[in-house]
């Protein structure tokens, strides 16, 4: 019973991951707008209630995945602990060193270990085509709230059809949603802004990129088509970089299949058709839009005038201006702000609000985000932390790759899946300093699941 219970929170978990557009519950700090972290919360007591029943647990603690997982907790701890004197001393916007380690690695403790434990004992007692089917429908039903949002959402947005937003008021009445307009030119569907909109669609664009492999009929296009137009709405940049670098490996993965490599060339087909059609009917925003992407994707031409990437590449700069100070061991897990905040270039400060009313300001309690958790976890553990993460990142890649060439079925479509995963989130993290990422511990789960899976020589 209990089982069945935190397997269905599980599942709700997945469902409602996405749907952070809302006020939220203030004590749970990083996790109060998450509405999937309140049910992986849960599901993750009624496991432990489960141990005290059974007194039994799963813990894939003969995993490498979870041996180097562990190895780099530890160090967050040891890398704090040797730099204990300046993390009691540290101070800034009301918070100090010390409280900032413990919400930090607690935060990191609840993704990493616990959710992770979680998902472990949810899949042990399941084969892989459950895992496979029941995860993507999961994900699935997701899409589609998130794709009829969206939809009614580019119709106020992008083209100024603002009679139809009395009907998109009515998500109102969804639970964990306050229907709020991302702005002219951009779309969060039930994300709270488009960022997390593109983390959610790079976390499930493998699962319904997958749909091809295993579906018949047209249908099994449509999860696609539905990712990369929420992906171009969202005028997320990174968003639209990694879905389509994920697609492109997809792509990759279908034409050295001799059954799906004439899916390449209708893809092809159909989209010179969609965009002709679209032309004909719109061909004035349509320009508009393809132009305004591609010139956002002008990094270095944006860095004097976009302040979004001002602020980003300076956080980046700042936090590798202490990891040249600190370069062993770090100056401790979640103090990065402390030190990097002396480092901010003028380059990224000149003219730029966000410092001088956000980051900057003491007044304001959120912290600044480092903008890229490699550069954070540089600053903040050193080289030590930071290959001990690589190794985790090399190691999953590796295992995902042996599992595609020596597996078939359930376990190589799952493993296709994986490769997607991984490679669009790992590249994400170049823009986002959190561990709240829970499609990466989702996928090193599965991973560990496959590993336990005797290895069929695919023909």
């Amino acid at each position: 019973m209990l089982r069945k219970l935190y397997t269905i929170l599980f599942f709700l978990g997945l469902f409602f991951f996405p749907f952070n557009e809302y006020e939220g519950i203030p004590f749970l700090g990083e996790f109060k707008s998450e509405a999937g972290a309140l049910f992986l919360m849960l599901g993750f007591l009624f496991l432990l209630l489960e141990v005290v029943v059974t007194k039994r647990i799963f813990v894939p603690y003969k995993s490498p995945i979870f041996q180097i997982g562990a190895i780099f907790l530890i160090w967050c701890f040891i890398s704090t602990l040797l730099n204990v004197v300046s993390v009691s001393t540290n101070y800034f916007k009301h918070t100090g060193g010390i409280n900032r380690f413990i919400r930090q690695y607690f935060a990191l403790l609840i993704s990493g270990c616990f959710f992770l434990i979680l998902y472990c004992n949810v899949f042990i007692k399941m084969d892989l085509k459950e895992i496979l089917f029941k995860i993507r429908k999961a994900f699935f039903y997701s899409l589609v709230i998130a794709s009829i949002y969206g939809f009614l959402e580019i119709l106020v947005s992008y083209f100024g059809i603002n009679s139809v937003f009395p009907v998109l008021k009515l998500f109102d009445y969804f639970p964990f949603l306050e229907v709020k307009i991302a702005g002219l030119g951009r779309i969060s569907s039930i994300a709270y802004e488009p960022p997390f909109l593109a983390i959610y669609l790079i976390t499930i664009a493998g699962w319904m990129f997958s749909y091809i492999l295993t579906e018949k009929g047209i249908w099994k296009f449509f999860p696609t088509i539905a990712i990369l137009l929420l992906t171009f709405f969202s005028g997320s940049r990174t968003g639209l970089i990694v879905v389509f670098f994920q697609l492109f490996i997809f792509t990759t993965i279908l034409y050295k299949d001799k059954r799906f490599k004439v899916y390449v060339v209708y893809s092809l087909i159909g989209f010179f058709a969609l965009f002709s059609v679209m032309l004909i009917f719109n061909g004035e925003k349509v320009t508009k839009a393809l132009t305004e992407k591609v010139e956002s994707l002008d990094f270095q031409g944006n860095l004097k005038n976009n302040i979004s990437n001002k602020s980003r590449f300076g956080m980046q700069y700042a936090s590798l201006q202490v990891f040249k100070e600190n370069p062993i061991v770090g100056v401790g897990f979640g103090q990065q702000t402390y030190h990097s905040r002396t480092h901010y270039p003028t380059w990224a400060t000149k003219d730029n609000y966000e410092f001088d009313l956000i980051y900057k300001n003491k007044n304001v309690k959120s912290f600044p985000p480092g903008y890229n958790l490699y550069t954070r976890l540089l600053a903040e553990t050193g080289i030590i932390g930071f290959l001990i993460l690589l190794a985790l990142i090399y190691y999953s890649i590796k295992q995902t790759k042996i599992f595609i060439k020596n597996s078939s079925g359930e376990k190589q479509i799952l493993s296709y899946i994986l490769l997607i995963s991984f490679s669009g989130l790992f590249i994400n993290w170049l823009q986002i300093d959190t561990f709240r990422i829970y499609g990466i511990w989702l996928s090193l789960a599965i991973l560990m699941r496959l590993s336990q899976e005797k290895i069929t020589i695919n023909e």
